[in-house]
């Protein structure tokens, strides 16, 4: 479902200060700062947050290096802002990189643009956090760091000091730190940041501002971070989630999520963090299950609970979508639209019914009933998927791609919870001329919550343009292997073993399940690329290696191998 909402924009500014105006040095501050014209509506930081949620990332963006573009991405258009407002998100975070005059005009342009729009809009220090603002490197200047930290927020509280209270600040993004003295650091880097807006002027003194820990991790941040004193802003703590990592990334063939421990886990890690601070309002400004590094019926388990969970604790989220990952801007298409449209459901509290998937770490295949998968040259049979119903949902109809409903008993059959589609129904789509890859996508619509999708595909295994090579062709770079897709056009991990059955690389997933063994994390989905790292580490084994690259369906026979010898 798709609702029409008020929205965020978080805002990150990164970058030099080198070559601008001399500003108050912080520690003898006496900026007379900016006046400005008009009211101010002074909110809590509860407000904000709650009125910033849901809420996307515009990733990979302004923060990139070193203009707006250079990470693949158009430049910033209002038409953007409309996409992600309509598809219901109420909130927007926007990293950028670099200061001068004119980037700063940039960067109020982009936030007049979400405001125009109703939305609100977070502003922070993004990049920095891992260039000159690392306070963890063992040569770090603090005093530079902090002259400079200063005077960077001076320079944004001044240009943006009277936008309305729609805007908030956040001083750095993911600042590096994992020791009381690092936090120390960053905490006084923090007293700077409120000293610095509140010199500029303007209504900076009375804006929400949203404070972080190291790392703006939820452990290290419950740890080390001490709550502000003597603050005239109101203020939120953020923090980031990526868990569990090994799924989030694609990591060691972890494509399954959902098992009871798996939920219990996330759970822990949200409640952990708003028990050490129950009267403060809490935002996750980055997560994400992405569409291009996870299994689809997981993805939509896990983007179902987290909101969930979220919402039980009291938690905003921020949706991290780096422009290849959710939204396709250029053509204002979402990739999956399924995953919008169950994130907003369970944020409005409406449940969903999901596809059912394996859970099991110790299976040895994975079903899905995301997709339902016929092999080149198979007998077309029936085929019943189960589903996940919460109590009291029901199965209304099922769509074909022209939009026409199927016929129930004909087409399919429901039973409990299991959707039986016809042999003579998929043999109208699955036919002896059509090719591998998505066949169609059916629309499957419930009671309540989100509508599914569940896309007809034809496989067989990919074919590769070649088998084998050298490491010394390589010659320490990485190979790309063009390869014919005949299925799902992505892979589902590599397992790296030698010709003798030693492991590559990660030798402790031996004690993973037998889908994850020897797995690792390295490939591409353009071509299959066996990465300058792998090749290296081949290199220093002195012993050749077989990359076996696995696709889904995960079942024996749906992979190929690619021989690197030495």
């Amino acid at each position: 479902m798709r609702r029409n909402l008020p929205g965020l924009l978080a805002l990150s500014v990164v970058g030099a200060v080198s070559g601008t105006p001399l500003l108050p040095r912080y520690i003898n501050s006496t900026g007379s700062g900016v006046t400005c014209n008009g009211t101010f509506s002074r909110i809590t930081a509860q407000t904000w947050v709650d009125g910033m949620n849901p809420g996307w990332n515009l990733g990979n963006t302004l923060d990139g290096i070193p203009d707006e573009g250079d990470w693949g991405n158009p430049p910033v258009v209002p038409a953007t802002f409309d996409d992600v407002k309509n598809a219901g998100y109420k909130g927007v975070r926007l990293p950028d990189y670099k200061v001068n005059p004119a980037w700063l005009q940039r960067v109020s342009d982009v936030v007049d643009m979400v405001i125009e729009r109703d939305m609100y809009v977070l502003v922070n220090v993004h990049h920095d956090s891992w260039t000159w603002a690392d306070v963890t490197q063992a040569n770090a200047n603090y005093t530079q760091i902090e002259e400079k930290f200063y005077r960077l927020w001076y320079q944004i509280g001044i240009k943006l000091a009277c936008k309305s209270s729609l805007l908030a600040y956040e001083p750095i993004n993911e600042p590096p730190g994992t020791s009381a003295a690092h936090a120390a650091e960053l905490k006084k880097l923090e007293g700077l940041f409120l000293q610095a807006i509140a010199d500029a002027g303007g209504f900076n003194p009375h804006r929400v501002v949203t404070l972080n820990g190291p790392q703006e991790n939820s452990d290290l941040t419950s740890q080390y971070f001490v709550r502000p004193t003597n603050i005239s802003n109101p203020w939120a703590i953020q923090y980031h989630y990526y868990s569990p990592y090994p799924f989030i990334f694609s990591a060691w063939g972890s494509t399954i999520w959902g098992s009871d421990a798996d939920k219990a886990a996330l759970e822990a890690d949200i409640a952990n963090i708003r028990n050490n601070f129950t009267d403060v309002p809490l935002i996750i400004g980055e997560w994400a299950a992405s569409p291009v590094a996870t299994e689809t019926a997981a993805r939509w388990r896990y983007s179902d609970f987290f909101v969930r969970i979220a919402s039980k604790y009291n938690t905003a989220t921020v949706l991290w979508d780096n422009g290849a990952d959710f939204l396709d801007r250029t053509n204002h298409v979402w990739r999956d639209q399924t995953a919008i449209d169950i994130y907003m459901s369970a944020h409005a509290g409406e449940a969903n019914a999901l596809p059912d998937s394996t859970i099991d770490p110790n299976a040895k295949t994975q079903h899905t009933s995301a997709d339902l998968f016929v092999r080149v040259g198979q007998n077309v049979t029936s085929q019943t998927l189960p589903y996940i119903l919460p109590r009291n949902i029901t199965l209304l109809s099922i769509a074909g791609p022209n939009g026409k409903s199927l016929a129930r008993g004909t087409d399919y059959s429901v039973t409990g919870n299991n959707i039986t589609f016809s042999a003579s129904f998929l043999r109208t789509f699955f036919t002896p001329s059509v090719s591998p890859g998505s066949i169609a996508n059916l629309t499957l619509g419930f009671s309540t919550g989100a509508d599914l999708t569940l896309d007809l595909v034809l496989w067989d295994t990919p074919v590769l343009s070649s088998t084998s090579s050298s490491v010394a062709a390589a010659n320490g770079s990485s190979i790309s292997i063009p390869v014919q897709w005949k299925g799902i056009n992505k892979p589902a991990t590599v397992k790296t073993v030698t010709t003798n059955g030693t492991y590559l690389v990660d030798d402790f997933t031996k004690y993973y399940g037998p889908l994850q063994n020897a797995r690792t994390w390295n490939w591409d989905t353009n071509n299959l690329i066996i990465t300058s790292a792998a090749v290296n580490a081949v290199q220093a084994l002195a012993e050749d290696v077989i990359f076996t690259f696995e696709f889904y369906p995960r079942v024996p026979g749906n992979a190929v191998n690619y021989t690197l010898t030495v």
